[in-house]
C-alpha cells in the first residue's frame, strides 16, 4: 500500500497521504512519491519589462521572458494574481513548455533573463530549478519574484542557479503575516539572507496596505533590517496597494504614504528607495550615493534615460550597485 509523503520545501511541512495536495495545491503524493504536477506546464506566458517586477538594478530596461504555474503555499488576502496563485492544476489552462523549452523561447524573444513570476516560484521548485539550469546552459539569467516561504535548505540550492530575486516582504509582523496571509515572517527573513549570502541580487519589495502595515514603525522595522542585514545599498520598493480579491473593504494607499516611507528610508541610510504602483517623479529614479548625480531616469516601467557608463557613474565614477551588463 503506498505510504504518506511528508514535504519538506516549505514551512507547512505538509504530510500527504496517498492521493492528497499539499496546502501550495500543486505538491501531491502520486503512489507513494511527491510529485509537482505543473512540472513543465506553465499557465501564464508574457514577455516584460525587468521594471515590471519590479528589479530597478537589475539589467534595467531588459525584456525578460516571464512564466508561471498555479499555486503558492501563502493565502493573502490581498492577492492580485489570485486566479493562478490560489487555483489547482486542474481548474486553468495550462501550456506545454519543458526546461529546455524555456529558454528556447527566451532566445527566440531575444530576453536576456527569465523570471518566474506572478504566483509563487518555490512552490513550482523543480521546474523552476530545472528552467533555470536550461537557461543558464544557453547564457540566459534567471530571476525569482517571490515572498520567499521555504525552508532553508532548498532555498540555498536553488540559489546555485538564480542571478536575481525581488523578495516581497509583507510586513514586519508575524501577526500581520497570520492573519492576512497565512504564514509566518520568520522564514522570509531567512530567505533574504540566504539569498544576499549565496550572491543573488536581491531587491526587497514591501506592499504598502493603509491600516494592515503602514504603521511608521513596522516600516522602520524593515528599513533597518534591510540596511543591517542586508546592506545599504540593497533597493527597497514601496509599492501601492489596490482592493483587490477579498481585501476589498481598505482605500489605494495614498501617494504621500508611499514617500513618506521612503523618506524615512533614506534617513535611515538605505541608497536607494523607491516607489510604485503610483506616480513616482524623482522617487522611480535612480541617483549616485557619492555624488548625487541622476543616473537612470523611469516612468512607470519605461526607462527615459540611463547615464550609467560601465555600470558606474559617469560624473564621480563610483560603481552603481546592482548587475548592468
Amino acid at each position: 500500500m503506498p505510504l504518506a509523503v511528508q514535504c519538506e520545501l516549505c514551512p507547512r511541512m505538509c504530510r500527504l497521504e496517498p492521493g492528497q495536495a499539499g496546502d501550495c495545491r500543486i505538491r501531491v503524493n502520486v503512489d507513494g512519491r511527491l510529485v509537482a504536477l505543473t512540472h513543465g506546464f506553465p499557465a501564464a506566458l508574457h514577455v516584460d519589462p525587468m521594471e515590471k517586477k519590479p528589479l530597478f538594478h537589475f539589467l534595467p530596461g531588459a525584456r525578460v521572458f516571464s512564466l508561471a504555474t498555479v499555486g503558492c503555499n501563502l493565502h493573502c488576502l490581498h492577492c492580485q494574481n489570485w486566479e493562478l496563485s490560489q487555483a489547482a492544476p486542474d481548474e486553468v489552462p495550462a501550456y506545454d513548455l519543458p526546461p529546455e523549452g524555456v529558454a528556447m523561447v527566451a532566445l527566440r524573444e531575444r530576453c536576456p533573463a527569465v523570471a518566474y513570476t506572478y504566483s509563487e516560484p518555490l512552490v513550482y521548485y523543480e521546474y523552476t530549478r530545472d528552467s533555470s539550469r536550461a537557461c543558464r546552459a544557453e547564457g540566459i539569467r534567471n530571476v525569482l519574484v517571490t515572498a520567499g516561504y521555504i525552508n532553508p535548505e532548498p532555498m540555498r540550492a536553488l540559489c546555485a542557479d538564480i542571478d536575481a530575486a525581488i523578495i516581497d516582504v509583507k510586513a514586519m509582523s508575524d501577526r500581520v503575516y497570520r492573519e492576512t496571509c497565512g504564514g509566518t515572517l520568520q522564514p522570509v527573513l531567512d530567505t533574504l539572507r540566504i539569498a544576499h549570502e549565496e550572491g543573488v541580487w536581491v531587491e526587497v519589495l514591501n506592499l504598502v496596505i493603509p491600516t494592515v502595515n503602514d504603521d511608521p514603525a513596522m516600516i522602520d522595522d524593515l528599513v533597518l533590517f534591510v540596511r543591517d542585514e542586508l546592506g545599504p545599498g540593497v533597493p527597497l520598493h514601496f509599492t501601492a496597494f489596490h482592493p483587490d480579491y477579498k481585501l476589498r473593504n481598505l482605500p489605494r494607499t495614498p501617494r504621500r504614504t508611499l514617500l513618506d516611507a521612503r523618506e524615512r528610508a533614506r534617513a535611515a541610510g538605505l541608497f536607494h528607495v523607491y516607489v510604485g504602483n503610483v506616480e513616482g517623479g524623482e522617487a522611480e529614479c535612480t541617483f549616485c550615493p557619492g555624488c548625487g548625480a541622476r543616473l537612470i531616469d523611469r516612468v512607470g516601467y519605461r526607462i527615459t534615460a540611463n547615464r550609467l557608463v560601465d555600470g558606474a557613474c559617469p560624473d564621480c565614477g563610483r560603481p552603481l550597485e546592482g548587475v548592468f551588463a
